[in-house]
Order: C-alpha cells, then structure tokens, then sequence
C-alpha cells in the first residue's frame, strides 16, 4: 500500500516539471509569436502555457505537449 503511494507522489512531480516545461516553453513562443506577429506561435504558446491546468494524465499531459510545440514548426508557411 505504501508503495502505491510513492508512485503517486512520483507522478504528480513528474507533472510538475513537465507542466513547468512546456508552460515555460509556451511563454518563448507566445513572446516570439507577439514579437513577429505570427498568430499561430502565438496560439500555441498561449495553448502550451494553459492546457496543463486541466490535463491530470502525466503521459496525456506530455503528448498534447510535443503536438502543440511542433505544430508551428510544420504548419509554416
């Protein structure tokens, strides 16, 4: 039983840091997207910096995460 418990704590501080990566990683692109006038860095900071709030799924969390960072890249225009 105690074991079950730790591995909660685990993740909910694998959640943490990855919330803080891809929040931090969202703020660079909403600022880029600002600064360039580029609406859809712009989205998907804001989407990077937002969706961990309502994600509780740490491997959820992480694939919403790496879609929302490469979308830019591969909707150039």
């Amino acid at each position: 039983m105690a074991d079950h418990a730790s591995s909660e704590s685990d993740l909910s501080g694998a959640w943490l840091v990855w919330g803080f990566l891809f929040g931090a990683i969202g703020l660079s692109y909403f600022i880029y997207g600002k600064k360039q006038q580029a609406m859809l860095p712009m989205l998907c900071g804001f989407s990077l910096m937002i969706y961990p709030y309502f994600v509780s799924n740490v491997m959820v969390l992480i694939a919403i995460g790496v879609t929302l960072m490469g979308i830019p890249y591969f909707m150039r225009d």
